[in-house]
């Protein structure tokens, strides 16, 4: 990795991002995931949630919205006590009604109530090293980026990153 990378020399702008506020439903944020377009990179959609005064306070992506809108995927296996085919059974029923989008009690909540909380950053001068140990220890696909550990000016994402660093190999 080159000594002189540092973060800002990678970092996109926040409105490159689908972004909305936390009093957004999910089937507004539905609709915004959608229209991100999804057959480029499904996985890589995120969408930023920011509060009244314009902070960040999360990210809301595909998972985010299917663990919204069914609730039994939040729950560990330990948590059932029954057999792997009754499991594969309810699962299968409640797969039936997921999208049923009369459903109207859960496309009605807000996104503040299944969105990833932003916990992590990095700094405008970090290296670039920083930020991958920072993603791949916190499972993220992107990282928010702080101008003096306070003022939002940008994302890094760990795809830009590994672009940089695999360019010499390609």
């Amino acid at each position: 990795m080159p000594a002189d990378k540092r973060v800002k020399d990678l970092m996109k702008d926040i409105f490159e991002f689908p972004h909305i506020p936390y009093w957004f439903t999910i089937r507004q944020a539905i609709g915004i995931i959608k229209s991100a377009g999804l057959e480029k990179a499904p996985h890589q959609i995120v969408v930023l949630v920011f509060e009244e005064k314009y902070h960040l306070v999360g990210t809301l992506g595909i998972k985010d919205i299917l663990r919204g809108l069914e609730p039994v995927y939040l729950r560990t296996s330990s948590q059932h006590e029954h057999s792997a085919q009754e499991g594969d059974m309810a699962l299968s029923l409640v797969w039936d009604t997921m999208f049923d989008m009369s459903n109207k009690e859960l496309l009605q909540k807000q996104v503040s109530d299944i969105l990833y909380p932003i916990e992590h950053f990095a700094g405008t001068d970090d290296h670039l090293a920083k930020a991958v140990y920072v993603m791949l220890t916190n499972d993220l696909f992107l990282l928010p980026v702080l101008e003096d550990k306070r003022k939002l000016v940008g994302i890094v994402t760990l795809l830009d990153i590994f672009n940089e660093l695999s360019s010499p190999v390609a």
